[in-house]
């Protein structure tokens, strides 16, 4: 259960690495599987699919077909697969009504499926908070690994692990929200600390507070918030810049799953990624560049 994170910063790729064509009666390779013969991952982290992303999907594969194989690993009878990576893909076919799919067949144990689950999900289309929060914690309390160890598998900073774990703490109502799309990760992350977060969220939710807004909204709820008011207006003017340039860095953090800083001054400055890893640069450039990840 607890043993040591294989693969982790590797990517997707470099865990799948060439997938050759299966050789008859061979357990691994490339081969085409009938669809009626795969059944989703239970342990899926993505819970909502798109219905609209869905239909374009189907729609793309049925002109084209499934250009990429999906990935899975054998389950249960005999000719029976559990997808590891690749529901989207297999739902689209559904619809598209194919009968095979192209898929690469490889052996993983419950920990490698988490893993790898996880992985795209993370890296090729973004899970809502909360489900990435839960595919975090399950690796970590189901498999024994820690924040950092979390991070270097998605290619993420571990502040960014340990922020979205936090979010599994909110309330109930809050944590509809975000489920719901209502709220975001940096409007769920002003409000965290607060005492009456739910009423907080109705608020944000009702005005359609911006996550600079909120988090001006959560400083401005504080105990204590008005002993600075009449201090000079000056320095408040410079406080709120600053502020709001700390929010568009933790919400440029919060897209990237990295720590961002910037800098200003006059009409002209930079912005920086900051990353630890060379797995974490290849991903920020293919982010960047819009290739395939």
């Amino acid at each position: 259960m607890n043993q040591p994170a294989r693969g982790l910063g590797r990517g997707l790729s470099a865990l799948l690495g060439d997938a050759p064509v299966a050789a008859p009666g061979s357990a691994d390779g490339v081969r085409e599987l009938d669809v009626a013969a795969i059944r989703p991952n239970p342990r899926q982290p993505r819970r909502v699919f798109n219905e609209d992303a869905l239909a374009e999907l189907a729609e793309s594969i049925g002109a084209r077909g499934v250009l990429q194989p999906i990935l899975v690993r054998p389950a249960g009878d005999a000719g029976q697969y559990e997808i590891v990576a690749g529901e989207r893909r297999w739902r689209a076919a559904q619809r598209a009504q194919l009968h095979k799919i192209p898929a690469i067949v490889r052996t993983f144990d419950e920990a490698g499926t988490a893993e790898v689950a996880l992985i795209e999900n993370v890296q090729r289309a973004d899970l809502g908070p909360l489900e990435e929060a839960d595919a975090y914690a399950a690796l970590v309390e189901r498999f024994g690994h820690k924040p950092e160890e979390v991070g270097k598998l998605v290619g993420k900073s571990r502040s960014h692990v340990a922020n979205l774990l936090r979010l599994r703490d909110l309330p109930e109502s809050v944590r509809a929200h975000l489920d719901a799309g209502t709220l975001t990760m940096g409007h769920a992350r002003a409000i965290a600390s607060s005492d009456d977060a739910e009423a907080l969220a109705e608020e944000i939710v009702k005005r359609g507070l911006s996550v600079r807004q909120t988090e001006a909204l959560a400083r401005k709820r504080r105990p204590g918030a008005g002993s600075d008011i009449g201090r000079g207006s000056a320095r408040l003017t410079a406080a709120a810049r600053d502020a709001d340039l700390l929010a568009l860095e933790r919400q440029l953090g919060d897209l990237l799953g990295l720590k961002v800083s910037i800098q200003h001054q006059g009409g002209a400055g930079q912005v920086a990624v900051h990353f630890s890893s060379l797995d974490q640069l290849d991903l920020i450039c293919q982010r960047l560049s819009g290739e395939p990840i």
